[in-house]
């Protein structure tokens, strides 16, 4: 049996306004 695999990938940023929003819904939408 092949075991799944899991990746986690964190977004972050001192401040707000950088576009970690739109940074991740790419990268999410790209891996789909």
């Amino acid at each position: 049996m092949i075991k799944p695999v899991s990746r986690v990938v964190v977004v972050t940023s001192g401040k707000g306004g950088v576009g970690k929003t739109t940074t991740s819904a790419s990268f999410a939408t790209g891996l789909a």
